[in-house]
């Protein structure tokens, strides 16, 4: 059986909705600051340390590992640490572009097979008004850029080029090129 290197809800969804049984075992993977670092060389290294942490529990198990981030103009956002924080990804995030990625890593016995998916997203002009809404509903404090697609911050997309699900949280397409290849039992 798979497992799930996650404590994410939303890549549980995610799994759950194309029929992936699988397990859950949190990483408990010290994540880096992501401050001045490549993006993709960030969220890869992430990916494949949570996947490594939860497989030296599991020997012989397929574990699956991700990490998502966002990145406007070279800077990564990850997670607010505060609604302040919050606040201010979100105003930066307004009426431009950002780049989601997600890395994403399948380990087993030493064995790592990880990719990085990346999917454009364009915010409309958000007002002070709408930002402070959506700080004080909550739903931005556990998510990198400090939004959630599938949440209200939907009506803040203009359009996306790339996979939504990688927005969410896991990129499921090539999540299940990488299970197949690897001929993983789902």
């Amino acid at each position: 059986m798979l497992i799930l290197a996650s404590g994410s809800p939303r890549r549980r969804e995610l799994l759950t909705q194309i029929g992936i049984a699988y397990m859950v075992n949190p990483s408990s993977y010290k994540e880096d600051s992501p401050k001045k670092k490549d993006p993709v060389k960030f969220v890869q290294a992430q990916a494949v340390g949570k996947a490594c942490d939860v497989a030296s529990i599991y020997p012989g198990q397929w574990i699956l590992g991700a990490d998502t981030i966002v990145a406007v103009d070279g800077a990564i956002l990850g997670k607010p640490r505060n609604t302040k924080e919050a606040s201010v990804m979100l105003h930066t995030l307004s009426d431009r572009k950002h780049v989601v990625y997600t890395g994403v890593a399948l380990v087993r016995d030493g064995e790592i097979h990880s990719r990085v998916v990346e999917t454009k997203v364009w915010f409309r002009h958000l007002t002070d008004s709408e930002i402070a809404q959506y700080v004080a509903s909550g739903e931005p404090l556990d998510k990198a850029g400090a939004y959630g697609i599938q949440g209200r911050a939907a009506a803040f997309v203009d359009k996306i080029n790339g996979s939504y699900t990688n927005v969410v949280g896991l990129p499921l397409s090539q999540v299940c090129k990488m299970l197949r290849k690897a001929k993983v039992d789902v």
